[in-house]
């Protein structure tokens, strides 16, 4: 699962920035444990699953990059 921003999962929760936050404020000792700090932008890893799951953010399927075949240069 690749990192998404905080103002992506705010949008996807249906809530703005700051009320986004101020929910991350108040689980900030798990988050830290999980070795995401409040300033940062991106979130990733267990902390981003934990969000989402305490929040209830279903995030949308990320299609793979199509896969590029080697061009052989002359």
């Amino acid at each position: 699962m690749k990192a998404k921003y905080k103002s992506e999962l705010a949008e996807l929760a249906g809530v703005s920035y700051s009320t986004f936050y101020r929910f991350l404020c108040t689980r900030r000792e798990v988050l830290e444990s999980m070795g995401c700090r409040l300033k940062d932008q991106k979130v990733k890893g267990n902390a981003l699953n934990y969000i989402c799951h305490e929040y209830g953010i279903t995030l949308p399927e990320e299609s793979p990059e199509p896969v590029r075949k080697h061009i052989k240069f002359r």
